[in-house]
């Protein structure tokens, strides 16, 4: 069974690995962006059970969905040819991270979160996405995600 607290613990490690991504990236460049990047889907990405729904926050087109590992990690550290218009979202600068719940949804090993995420970076900046996850428990135990929705607040 997937718990309340389960998907608070997701949410918060996603965020820490963003920022992680981060520094990775200021530390070691793209290198080292990458392999932290590549870890935090591995750890917490179910592409181990097939494709996962991934609508990043700024893509569009013909990529604008990224079912595999390949195109989520173009999407969290760009410099890659195969997406030449992804900037690379995790290597931002983040340095802290906040989400607000307005709903979940809960049935055995499955769950939904979606609300609000906010990203502030090293300048004070802060990127508020509206953001919907879901999640699978796999046969170990783990949280992953398989649905990954985002997309910038409308402004009328």
């Amino acid at each position: 069974m997937i718990t309340r607290e389960d998907i608070s613990a997701a949410l918060a490690i996603w965020g820490e690995q963003k920022i992680a991504i981060s520094k990775a990236f200021e530390d070691g460049g793209v290198d080292a962006a990458r392999q932290a990047a590549s870890a935090h889907l591995d750890r917490n990405y179910g592409y181990n059970l097939g494709p996962v729904l991934f609508k990043p926050t700024m893509a569009s087109g013909e990529q604008t969905f990224r079912p595999t590992k390949d195109g989520a990690l173009a999407y969290f550290v760009g410099h890659s040819d195969e997406y030449p218009l992804d900037a690379g979202f995790a290597i931002r600068g983040w340095r802290a991270m906040e989400s607000v719940t307005s709903a979940e949804f809960i049935e055995g090993d499955i769950a939904m979160w979606m609300g609000w995420v906010s990203l502030t970076d090293k300048d004070g900046n802060i990127t508020k996405v509206d953001k919907s996850f879901g999640y699978k428990k796999d046969e170990s135990g783990i949280l992953r995600i398989v649905l990954h929705h985002s997309s910038l607040p409308f402004k009328p």
